[in-house]
């Protein structure tokens, strides 16, 4: 179940808060002790999160399907960059090793099946109430708090001074769709961000020749992918490296956007095929629908481009 980007409910009647974690969202069944992790669009996280066992070693033959986060912490606060070093581990040795230099946490906010028995058509409360009894609280995994009888406003203003992304409101009597994006779950943000579709990458310049300058973005339409604009700042040179070897295999020789680039952009630009999704954090939508002051966060693996839409 996805959830709608929008401003705080109303009213606070009805509704539950609970904070924003900046990861990636993971679908997590405990089988007789076996843990499997699935990202949204079905990647196997499992080998890459070697912290998850734990989870399974405290269920032991309970079984469950949990919804949550994956997140790596910085003094309390989810780095979406750290968390990148850990997304594209196959190697279950590497990822032994990524998981001391760079540990993560899966936050579970959500219990969908216990013992064998579906919870989807329970209400919020029902499946939270179940999701607290279990008690989840260890190394390695955590189930956050949620805000019952709270103004949405407080909720969001202690995000802010926590230095989180911002908050998801959820009806209290909803309740799961899987797969679907439901105002019945509201994100509200503490500031921007926006999923874009790789279209290319344009070359360097000076120190930088040769190497990755900007990546050029935009967000399908029906027409197809309309450019957003490039992004050319919040890369570490590990990043930039990882991305042009990513981005090799999809080169193309025709621009994927609807419409032509600007003259200077196109002479140092290198198409790909759009499938790859990042995110950036951005300061606001130009009248022309570029991102203003586009910052790169990291990889969406676990997204696919058709999801991508534009935040309001």
């Amino acid at each position: 179940m996805l959830a709608v980007a929008g401003p705080l409910p109303q009213r606070d009647e009805g509704w539950a808060y609970e904070f924003k974690w900046d990861g990636v969202r993971a679908i997590v069944s405990v089988v007789e002790g076996r843990v499997r992790a699935l990202s949204r669009n079905d990647k196997d996280l499992t080998v890459a999160f070697p912290e998850l066992q734990a989870l399974g070693d405290r269920l032991g033959s309970t079984a469950a399907i949990l919804d949550g986060e994956l997140v790596s912490l910085v003094d309390g606060v989810p780095s979406f960059g750290r968390l990148q070093q850990r997304l594209h581990v196959e190697d279950p040795a590497a990822a032994r090793r990524r998981a001391r230099e760079a540990p993560a946490a899966y936050l579970v906010f959500d219990l969908l099946s216990y013992d064998g028995q579906s919870l989807l058509g329970r209400t919020y409360d029902e499946r939270r109430a179940l999701l607290e009894r279990l008690e989840l609280a260890g190394n390695g995994y955590a189930t956050p708090p949620v805000a019952r009888e709270a103004r949405g406003a407080d909720v969001l203003a202690i995000a802010r001074e926590r230095g989180l992304e911002g908050i998801v409101a959820k009806r209290r009597d909803s309740r799961y769709v899987p797969g679907q994006r439901s105002g019945d779950w509201v994100k509200v943000k503490n500031f921007r961000t926006q999923e874009v579709v790789i279209g290319g990458w344009t070359s360097g310049r000076g120190a930088r020749t040769g190497d990755l300058g900007a990546l050029l973005v935009g967000l399908p339409t029906v027409g197809g992918l309309a450019y957003a604009g490039k992004v050319g700042t919040g890369f570490s040179a590990a990043a930039r490296s990882e991305l042009l070897e990513a981005l090799a295999p999809l080169a193309v020789e025709r621009s994927p956007f609807v419409g032509r680039l600007a003259t200077a952009e196109a002479a140092l630009a290198h198409f790909v095929r759009p499938e790859l999704v990042g995110e950036v954090r951005y300061g606001e939508w130009t009248s022309d629908g570029r991102l203003r002051h586009p910052t790169w966060r990291g990889l969406r693996l676990d997204k696919e481009a058709g999801e991508v839409l534009r935040e309001p």
